[in-house]
């Protein structure tokens, strides 16, 4: 049997390929996005629930079910369009952000190091002085949308400079910093307040400021009281309290290690920073 291949052919190959690897490329820079996005995941848990009760319904013979659930996938679109459009707004403007190949800087040992430091003395002067800071490490989510909002720094990090911003004299105190790699790029950020429920009532907006940019983006939100003096980490749309200045050092080193898998040589580099810092 002779089987002849002509350049068409292979041409209609590729592009076969290249449309489907397309699509999935697309479908996982959508789902990372979601997966990264505490209210866009769990609207996406919701659709897939009822998507496999009209599955249900339909194999079980449950009529008025089907018919209610049918209305729902008709109509559910444009419900979940208009009450969902800021959370699906910003997904795509971060889709238009990023680069799709991670924008995220990977510090080294060295200016890891650094930030935890300067970082770290930052918030254990504030913490004993009682004065208010809200601090934003951005990691692969981009808030380029926060940062052109806000009054531009572009420093280098310093502990001295973080506790100036936040001092009550300066007009930038009640805003937030957004930190950049090793650097502080901008101050008086504002950011979305969380409305979740599960959020200490006693907490100001400060601290639903937080927990709100945690919700959206994959960064790192470190806040200190200026009621308590007390310290607190928000990550993933969850918010850790009054935290001691260890557990903010290791919490942040951690959290600042490279996103890939680790070898040996990465333990010893987070041991060195811990001890070092101790």
């Amino acid at each position: 049997m002779n089987i002849s291949i002509t350049l068409t052919d292979i041409i209609s190959i590729i592009r076969k390929i290249a449309d489907i690897s397309l699509v999935w490329f697309i479908f996982y820079v959508i789902l990372k996005n979601i997966k990264n996005n505490i209210k866009l995941a769990l609207l996406f848990k919701g659709v897939a629930l009822v998507l496999i009760l009209k599955l249900v319904s339909d194999l079980c013979g449950l009529t008025v079910v089907g018919v209610l659930l049918e209305y729902i996938i008709m109509w559910g679109p444009l419900a979940l369009i208009i009450i969902f459009q800021p959370e699906i707004r910003n997904m795509l403007e971060q889709l238009g952000r990023n680069q799709l190949l991670g924008r995220h800087k990977v510090l080294t040992v060295d200016e890891r190091e650094h930030v935890v430091y300067e970082v770290v003395q930052a918030l254990d002067y504030m913490s004993k002085q009682k004065i208010g800071a809200l601090i934003v490490i951005e990691r692969d989510i981009s808030l380029g949308n926060y940062i052109d909002k806000a009054k531009k720094i572009y420093a280098d990090l310093t502990s001295d400079l973080l506790i100036s911003i936040f001092y009550e004299g300066n007009p930038l105190h009640d805003g937030g910093v957004i930190i950049q790699g090793d650097r502080i790029t901008c101050a008086g950020a504002v950011f979305p307040t969380s409305s979740s429920t599960k959020i200490n009532r006693h907490l100001g907006t400060r601290h639903r400021a937080g927990l709100g940019i945690s919700e959206e983006t994959d960064a790192l939100v470190l806040i200190a009281s200026e009621e308590t003096g007390r310290l607190s980490i928000a990550l993933k749309g969850e918010m850790f309290y009054n935290l001691s200045i260890d557990d903010v050092r290791i919490m942040l080193v951690d959290e600042l290690r490279p996103k890939q898998d680790n070898n040996f040589d990465d333990e010893l580099d987070e041991e060195e920073i811990y001890e070092e810092n101790n």
